[in-house]
């Protein structure tokens, strides 16, 4: 009697280890010669939402917060714009802000440069998404050596402060050249 007991309480167990985990399906792809090829399904996401690798305006992402929010930086050889995200990092973020601080170090010194809110046209009047700073030095030293740069700036009364790292290995040009 107890044998078809034991017997019965494997099937379940048994048909749930068959079973495993469902897993994301490779998905079929047509090559420009007609041929099929299998691919990878896409990397999952965190928390539900996917990270991107860069910003909307192409730039190097900074994190802010515990990804409540992100910053952009873009920057040609004379100027540094850095741009306000939400927290997927797609859509801009006005925000109550007269400018927003870049600190790093150069030459062993400790240097701030102010960058001044550089309104879109879409931020509402006294918000801006968009901090702007013509400075040549400033492009050059986020570009070239550890510089430790770090952005700070308040947002609805929190401050909040990211670490700048320019990112090389882009294959996107930021309007300057390495």
């Amino acid at each position: 009697m107890l044998r078809p007991f034991s017997s019965l309480m494997m099937i379940p167990t048994l048909a749930m280890l068959l079973a495993g985990c469902p897993a994301k399906p490779a998905t079929e792809e047509k090559t420009e010669s007609g041929s099929v090829s299998m691919s990878e399904p896409p990397p999952p996401t965190v928390d539900g939402h996917s990270h991107p690798s860069e910003g909307p305006h192409h730039g190097d992402l900074i994190e802010l917060g515990a990804e409540e929010y992100h910053a952009e930086l873009v920057h040609t050889d004379k100027s540094v714009t850095i741009y306000i995200l939400d927290g997927s990092a797609k859509t801009a973020v006005p925000i109550e802000a007269a400018d927003v601080m870049i600190n790093l170090v150069h030459d062993g010194k400790p240097e701030q440069f102010k960058l001044p809110a550089f309104p879109d046209e879409s931020d509402p009047v006294g918000k801006s998404s968009r901090f702007q700073l013509d400075d040549a030095d400033l492009a050059h030293d986020l570009d070239h050596g550890d510089a430790n740069a770090k952005l700070n700036l308040m947002i609805n009364g929190k401050a909040y402060r990211g670490d700048l790292k320019h990112d090389h290995d882009h294959d996107h040009d930021h309007g300057h050249a390495h």
